[in-house]
């Protein structure tokens, strides 16, 4: 069902702690959940290595794009509340984690808050997101960075640490 007034969003999901699989793919499905929302499209599934802290298990990925009303602190909100409601417990950085939810972009905004930058600071720098994020979006254009698929010979080496489930 359309969603008038909404604008495009896309979010990275991740996990690799007590069947990360099986949370990524639920959390997919509560995208449509979410208040004033609407689930559009997902990637495949990606097997990832870790980033900064190696020395725990690889993770499961995708990155998904909704269609919503919320303003981006809301939406914001509501996947944080969603990761509380699988057992996220934030800590240490880059931490084994149940769910990790990242608003990635939303609509061309670009802003930067205390507790929100958008777009994410690091998503042009990180295969496991630029990868399935350009395998739903390969025209997508980065706001302030350009053209997506530009991105992808940058993270060149660390594409070998991803690979379709």
């Amino acid at each position: 069902m359309p969603l008038p007034d909404a604008v495009p969003a896309y979010i990275a999901l991740g996990a690799n702690l007590d069947q990360p699989r099986a949370r990524v793919e639920a959390a997919l499905k509560a995208l449509d959940d979410l208040p004033q929302t609407r689930f559009l499209r997902a990637s495949s599934l990606y097997r990832t290595a870790p980033v900064g802290l190696v020395a725990q298990a690889d993770f499961v990925n995708a990155v998904a794009q909704v269609a919503t009303r919320l303003s981006p602190r809301q939406l914001l909100l509501a996947l944080q509340t969603q990761e509380a409601a699988q057992g996220r417990v934030r800590g240490i950085p880059n931490a084994p984690r149940t769910l990790d939810l990242d608003l990635l972009l939303y609509a061309d905004m670009m802003t930067r808050t205390p507790d929100l930058v958008l777009p994410h600071p690091r998503l042009h720098l990180r295969a496991f997101v630029l990868v399935p994020l350009h395998e739903i979006a390969p025209d997508l254009r980065i706001p302030g960075r350009g053209a997506l698929a530009a991105w992808l010979p940058a993270v060149y080496a660390q594409m070998s640490g991803v690979s379709r489930i």
